[in-house]
């Protein structure tokens, strides 16, 4: 029997878990103002859409980590939404609620459903905030297809600045084993997150269940290079967090402080790769700075 080239629940039961923890995440966000599922050559992609301050800027597109989805946002929606609108989108061929329905089988194929997406929504620009292989997402898509993007930030990204170390590629691979315990997959998420235990934690327990139940069909990210950060024509903010195991966070700095155009990286020396929950008010404070210089509708 041939291999399923798209990316699928492992069973209902397995599925079903999963909605189950995931919908226990979300209601640590608030109410979203619209939800669609959002048609691309790809499958259907779910975005929530979050009303905030009307300051003039252009809205938000939030995209999350790998295994995650939208609920991954909790501990910073409501002070992103003091800055301005916002959507939410869980990515395509990840776990979450969006449904791929066609085989994902390069960078451009990962550039042009999103692309796709954000045509789909009444603003023409977008301010693009990913966190991991979400900030590997936007830049991607800003590589490939800039058009709709005013800026870029982001938060302790995978395989833009830097590679993912080899330590880390040996610790996840235990993880990566879906019939092994479910305590293989917390150490490893606890490893990422500075140390700090996972276990029952809203969050932490949805991506849990992705990683076992959850089988991604799609090739790994090719690592953003050097000239292709000097090259994008829109503005960029990297946030790298100081104890980042996902790439070594100095050489990490050092790339960012030499290709980005607009030089604006932000250096947290004591944020783990789980950045995001560790440091929600700074986040917030850099970004809103960063886009009242820089996202000019």
């Amino acid at each position: 029997m041939p291999r399923n080239p798209i990316g699928h629940w492992n069973s209902a039961a397995g599925h079903e878990d999963y909605r189950a923890k995931y919908d226990a995440a979300m209601r640590d966000l608030p109410a979203a103002t619209t939800v669609r599922d959002v048609g691309t050559d790809y499958g259907d992609v779910r975005v929530y859409a979050y009303a905030g301050a009307k300051g003039g800027l252009d809205p938000l597109v939030l995209l999350p980590g790998t295994s995650s989805g939208t609920p991954v946002w909790a501990a910073n929606l409501k002070s992103l939404l003091a800055i301005t609108d916002a959507y939410a989108i869980d990515l395509l061929g990840e776990p979450g609620m969006s449904v791929q329905n066609r085989p994902i089988s390069s960078d451009e194929d990962k550039a042009a459903w999103l692309d796709q997406a954000l045509a789909a929504l009444p603003e023409q620009r977008f301010n693009l905030l990913g966190m991991s292989i979400g900030g590997w997402t936007a830049m991607n898509l800003a590589v490939r297809r800039p058009d709709r993007i005013a800026t870029v930030t982001t938060l302790d990204a995978v395989n833009v600045y830097d590679g993912i170390p080899a330590q880390t590629v040996l610790r996840s691979l235990p993880a990566a084993m879906k019939w092994l315990p479910r305590s293989w997959r917390d150490s490893f998420n606890s490893y990422t997150a500075g140390g700090r235990p996972v276990e029952h934690v809203p969050v932490a327990d949805m991506i849990e269940s992705g990683m076992k139940n959850y089988t991604m069909r799609q090739p790994q990210p090719r690592r953003i290079t050097e000239q292709q950060l000097s090259a994008l024509p829109m503005p960029v903010l990297a946030i790298i967090a100081g104890r980042s195991v996902m790439h070594r966070p100095e050489t990490a700095r050092s790339t960012a402080e030499r290709a980005l155009r607009t030089k604006t990286v932000a250096y947290y020396p004591d944020a783990s790769h789980a950045i995001n929950g560790e440091y929600p008010d700074r986040i917030a404070n850099d970004l809103r700075t960063f886009l009242t210089t820089h996202d000019r509708p």
